[in-house]
């Protein structure tokens, strides 16, 4: 274990609970469903799953599975797993056997906390999984019964909330992130708490410096306002997670919704019901029904004032139905990764014709565009680079050396840094435009083309429900820009209308040459287009033009 002679000591996710806990005792903490907690409470449960976690036979340094959706038992789970000295491990609810295998299998996962329902898939993998001793389930309603384990709220009732016994700890513990990325199998990123905590978890008021000591986490706790913000993104997400901590670690409530799909009329009853003051979403898929239905009912939730999407930004249609149901509505997007921490933020005019404007950030001094040889260019540069994060970075991939390398390379001058995957260009005042993933680039007769670009000008056709750009197989191009569109139900949208409305915008190269109608665009489980799925709709009409969806118009080339 680190010693405490470490600057970085104070800064471990416990200890900071623990100093605004006690600034904030009785203030609610989290609203999931049914049951609402106190920081006190939270806490108390916490250090009774990291009791029974030791007494289990659970080592510090060791990794516990957490394995469920959004409820009160996750922050538990994975508080009380860092109360031990463990590393909780983030698991996907919608994981498949293989995936399972690999997650569980690769963080060397000691212990997990699963609900009985998922449990059962964990079981038809379980001869795989050597290191796998302890399993404490979660009851679900699903009368499944799961595979053999403890029950979750029998061990805690039997277990100590005594902190006295627990191991101590530090800044320099380790914090593991699982992440699917958009290609090949998950990976876990490693950070130190301290350096997770810098750079996602920290609220402080605009202009101020980081904080140096618990104490001073603490007393902005005790000082700061009691706001509500309600978390859409699951918990095992780190949007989600990040969201979540950063509320509890400022000493304000996170309210989860608990259901297990997404009901625009439900979420907005719960917002209006617990008053949130905050809304966390994933672009325009959650943000325009939850629009729309607030449009229907405008005076319900009237203590909300501001509106955060992570993973990609709001278009300017759906800034306007949010602007119609409330004029002085605050709408941001804020930009970060797994491996880079959260790094900027841009709230982005309402109305322009510019797509590239709502995909302008403000980005932090640790961020960079890299060029070809990991050097950071100037500001106002026309070139495209990689955007980059140095300073407080993880220490790498758990397990995975190579992808570690590439992730996380050194510079010529033995400067180390995260490469979020993303590609942008640097503006003049230190702004950046974010491009797109460089792992789903478009190369069409040697042009480059960055889907979220083109995504951004489609969406923000008033016809456009949603959008998802991906290649098509071309014999002259090499690759085809391809559109998948969903239409706003009830109106009528046909390709040449769409190709109109981007050539105005993009250059000439960069308008689809393929635009396919869709009933809906496929997403993952956090909101994100699913670029596989696209794909492989995309290839497969290119190659025999199958009625594998429900129009498929053809538009000449440029």
């Amino acid at each position: 274990m680190p010693t405490a002679a470490s600057p970085d000591a104070p800064f471990s996710l416990p200890r900071l609970l623990d100093a605004v806990t006690e600034a904030v005792p009785n203030r609610t903490a989290l609203i999931a469903g049914p049951r609402r907690l106190s920081f006190v409470a939270l806490r108390d449960r916490a250090l009774r799953l990291a009791a029974h976690l030791l007494e289990a036979g659970v080592r510090p340094g060791e990794h516990v599975a957490v394995l469920a959706f959004n409820r009160a038992e996750w922050l538990e789970s994975f508080l009380g797993a860092l109360y031990a000295g463990t590393v909780p491990v983030n698991v996907n609810y919608r994981y498949v056997e293989g995936e399972l295998r690999h997650v569980l299998a690769g963080s060397h996962a000691v212990a997990l906390v699963a609900e009985e329902s998922l449990a059962v898939r964990v079981d038809t993998v379980r001869p795989d999984l050597p290191h796998l001793r302890h399993v404490l389930l979660l009851q679900d309603g699903s009368g499944s019964g799961g595979p053999a384990g403890t029950g979750y709220e029998e061990a805690l009732a039997a277990a100590s909330a005594d902190p006295s016994a627990l191991p101590p700890t530090s800044g320099d513990d380790h914090y593991l992130l699982y992440t699917g990325g958009t290609t090949g199998h998950p990976k876990g990123v490693l950070w130190r708490q301290a350096d997770i905590f810098h750079a996602a978890l920290e609220l402080r008021p605009s202009g101020q410096p980081r904080a140096r000591t618990a104490a001073e986490v603490a007393d902005r706790a005790a000082r700061s306002s009691p706001l509500r913000l309600l978390v859409l993104g699951p918990l095992m997400h780190a949007a989600g997670q990040w969201n979540a901590l950063c509320m509890l670690l400022s000493g304000r409530t996170t309210v989860l919704s608990t259901d297990r799909s997404f009901h625009p009329g439900r979420v907005v009853g719960l917002a209006h019901r617990e008053g949130v003051h905050a809304v966390q979403l994933v672009g325009d898929a959650m943000a325009r029904p939850l629009a729309l239905h607030l449009l229907a009912k405008p005076l319900l939730c009237p203590g909300l004032r501001s509106v955060r999407s992570g993973g990609t930004p709001l278009t300017p249609a759906a800034r306007a139905l949010w602007r119609a149901w409330r004029e002085d509505i605050a709408l941001a997007d804020s930009y970060g990764g797994s491996e880079t921490g959260a790094c900027g933020s841009a709230t982005g005019p309402d109305n322009t014709d510019h797509p590239e404007d709502h995909r302008t950030f403000t980005m932090g001094a640790s961020i960079a565009v890299l060029d070809e040889s990991l050097r950071p260019l100037p500001p106002g540069s026309p070139d495209i680079g990689r955007i980059a994060r140095t300073g407080r970075i993880p220490l790498g991939y758990y397990n995975d050396p190579e992808a570690t390398g590439r992730t996380f390379p050194v510079d010529p001058d033995g400067r180390r840094w995260a490469l979020s995957g993303d590609y942008g260009t640097l503006g003049a005042d230190g702004s950046v435009v974010l491009l797109g993933r460089g792992s789903v680039v478009i190369n069409t007769a040697g042009e480059k083309v960055y889907p979220e670009e083109v995504e951004a000008v489609l969406k923000g056709h008033p016809s456009v429900a949603d959008a998802i750009v991906v290649p098509a197989p071309d014999e002259h191009l090499g690759q085809r820009v391809t559109a998948l569109v969903a239409p706003v139900p009830g109106t009528a949208l046909c390709a040449a209308e769409l190709r109109e409305h981007c050539r105005g915008r993009l250059a000439g190269f960069k308008v689809p040459r393929t635009v396919h109608m869709v009933d809906r665009v496929r997403r993952t489980a956090v909101g994100k287009q699913d670029y596989r799925w696209a794909s492989s709709v995309a290839r497969r009409a290119a190659e025999d033009d199958g009625p594998l969806i429900r129009t498929a118009l053809r538009a000449p080339a440029l």
